[in-house]
């Protein structure tokens, strides 16, 4: 350590002396790692202190009998910034390095390079961040049965799943029956009020979606002017949306609805009920204002923009 304070001003020496303090503190505050997707939390931080610490410390003989093997890394191993001791690589969606020759936040693992995130609004002052991503955007079916959006989240599961071999099968989606990863909700709400029923789906091969309503034999909207039905694809790929809109709902609205979607493999169907209140027994419930229990399916998409539905 004197070789690195060596004609530093006092000032200087004193943050210098005060770097390894934090970064104890912040070795012993910090839990230990686990198998489970690492985050850009405090550990991620910590992490990149303790680099910064090494490169100003300089690298010692190489030894590798002395590295410690690293565990659950599931974007596989990487160098250190000695070249000398394995660490686990970063995964998809993780910050990193975008100079090769620095080793703050780390690199990124196999199949991924570390580029630029341009999703951000600059207009609003959001600064891209350069993050881990996959080289490939084409999905796989796995050996497993299982759609993987593409070759990283497959690599990623075999290695948190060693015991079960799992390799591509073949490119593109797994044949299966349609999945519905976001279902229609119950709603209660106030007679003459509209409400919404939003029903997500991926298959493939893609899924058709219709409604029906319980003790009613036909598909809706029928010829009731005011029950609409709308679709669009999306929003991931493989994906189709529809929803359920109710105008001005009444006591006789009430019910259980369901969105079925059906391919060439199979059907599946998840129901949500509808409670219709009048203002009478909205009133008598002591409750001043009523809110509706409806999600449209893309207001949930915001909120998990970043969840995997393969």
């Amino acid at each position: 350590m004197p070789r690195v304070l060596a004609g530093l001003p006092t000032n200087h020496a004193a943050a210098a002396l005060a770097l390894p303090l934090l970064l104890l503190l912040l070795v012993v505050r910090t839990p230990p790692p686990t198998s489970a997707r690492p985050s850009s939390g405090p550990d991620y931080l910590r992490r990149g202190w303790l680099r910064l610490l090494a490169e100003g410390e300089g690298c010692a003989p190489c030894r590798p009998e002395e590295c410690a093997a690293p565990r659950g890394c599931l974007a596989g191993r990487v160098r250190d910034a000695c070249d000398c001791c394995w660490e686990c690589a970063n995964l998809e969606g993780q910050l990193c390095d975008l100079d090769p020759s620095a080793h703050f936040y780390g690199r990124c693992g196999e199949q991924l390079e570390c580029q630029l995130d341009a999703g951000g609004d600059l207009n609003h002052g959001e600064v891209p961040e350069p993050l881990c991503v996959c080289r490939s955007q084409h999905p796989l079916c796995g050996s497993d049965g299982r759609t993987y959006a593409q070759i990283c989240r497959l690599q990623e599961a075999a290695r948190a799943r060693p015991d079960a071999n799992l390799t591509v099968a073949h490119p593109g989606p797994c044949e299966s029956e349609p999945l519905i990863v976001s279902q229609p909700h119950n709603i209660w709400n106030v007679s003459g009020q509209d409400v919404i029923f939003g029903c997500e789906v991926f298959a493939y091969p893609m899924a058709s979606i219709e409604w029906r309503k319980d003790g009613l034999d036909i598909q809706l909207p029928g010829d009731d002017p005011h029950i609409s039905v709308q679709f669009r694809g999306g929003p991931q790929r493989f994906e189709v949306t529809s929803w359920l809109q109710i105008q001005a709902v009444r006591p006789s609205d009430e019910g259980t609805y369901r969105c079925l979607a059906r391919n060439a493999v199979g059907q599946v169907e998840a129901p949500a009920t509808l409670t219709v209140l009048t203002p009478d027994q909205l009133n008598s419930t002591g409750i001043p204002q009523l809110r509706s229990l409806n999600l449209v399916p893309e207001e949930e998409a915001e909120s998990e923009e970043n969840e995997d539905y393969y």
